[in-house]
């Protein structure tokens, strides 16, 4: 069963930023830190990334949510991002600035990135 969890840009807005009614200010609106994977299905690095997010989003089940953007289903979403390469991780923490990171990350710098930006108190 899939951990990881595709959203729309609808489901973007409501569950990790609403940037069309905020746009200059970000606001999260996660009740926990989350991890956006914006990824193409014909990207093969996206799909070495996929396997590895299934497991942290195992691993780091009710402290962590881990989604998927389909930057092919949703071009505006990728755009207001300005993902211009794949894949495009966005951490954002309960509180503070959202960090982007590109490019493919392995699993041991994925759960430091994790632990560095989402779970801290």
């Amino acid at each position: 069963m899939k951990k990881t969890r595709e959203l729309t840009k609808t489901e973007f807005l409501s569950k990790v930023v609403d940037y069309e009614s905020n746009p200059s200010e970000w606001k999260y609106l996660g009740e926990r830190p989350s991890l956006v994977d914006f990824y193409a299905s014909w990207c093969g690095p996206c799909r070495m990334v996929a396997p590895v997010l299934e497991e942290l989003a195992e691993e780091y089940a009710g402290r962590l949510d881990i989604y998927k953007v389909d930057t092919e289903a949703e071009p505006e979403l990728a755009a207001a991002f300005g993902i211009r390469s794949i894949p495009s991780l966005l951490f954002c923490p309960l509180s503070g600035r959202p960090q982007m990171v590109q490019g493919a990350m392995s699993k041991p710098d994925l759960k430091r990135m994790i632990e560095e930006v989402l779970l801290v108190e």
